[in-house]
């Protein structure tokens, strides 16, 4: 069995047009869908409004703006990465600045092998993002169904003096008798006793 292919779209976020003309080989072919570009923080922040991508290229500084707030924000809520490529001198104090914010930093000028290297980590790291929203959005699903099934024990506690062991029964054997899920059971509870 073949792995998954994943493909991901790219906003290059950079105003250095001969490094952009160097990035796009490694942005072509299977692995990455869209790539588009924005030359200044004002525009990239547009386009996100108008689009998800699931990778954001920062090649700081930018005209308007060094860059690094606009790194973290990518990173915060969202399943994004953000990788902010900086000058040699400046990248131990950025990176460790970073560090806690989900920002990847990598010292330029690179080879483009190493920026290759970058980009594939950072695919992995998009990946786990992406696991973990499902995991967390899980999560939230089965907190809200027993949630749910609390507010229908307790209305048929409410309507039908049952127990509260015999009315967490009573949605067991629902769910099981008409083959749904306690949710459901919970929900038609909730529309019969209110």
């Amino acid at each position: 069995m073949s792995p998954e292919k994943h493909v991901y779209s790219v906003l290059l976020v950079s105003a250095a047009k001969k490094m952009n003309m160097a990035m796009m080989p490694l942005l072509e072919g299977e692995r990455y869908g869209t790539v588009s570009e924005a030359d200044t923080i004002a525009g990239a922040r547009r386009m996100l409004v108008e689009r998800e991508y699931d990778l954001v290229i920062i090649n700081a500084p930018l005209p308007d703006d060094f860059g690094r707030k606009f790194a973290v924000d990518v990173c915060t809520d969202s399943n994004r990465a953000a990788l902010l490529l900086v000058r040699g001198e400046m990248y131990d104090e950025i990176c460790y600045a970073m560090s806690d914010r989900g920002v990847m930093v990598a010292k330029k000028p690179m080879e483009l092998s190493h920026l290759e290297q970058f980009l594939n980590a950072t695919c992995s790291v998009i990946e786990r993002l992406k696991g973990l929203q499902n995991k967390t959005m899980t999560l939230e699903e089965k907190m809200e169904e027993i949630r749910l099934v609390n507010r229908a024990k307790w209305a048929l506690i409410k309507a039908c003096g049952m127990t509260e062991e015999d009315a967490h029964r009573y949605i067991q054997k629902q769910a099981m008798d008409l083959c749904i899920s306690k949710r459901e059971t919970a929900e038609k509870i909730l529309r019969t006793y209110g």
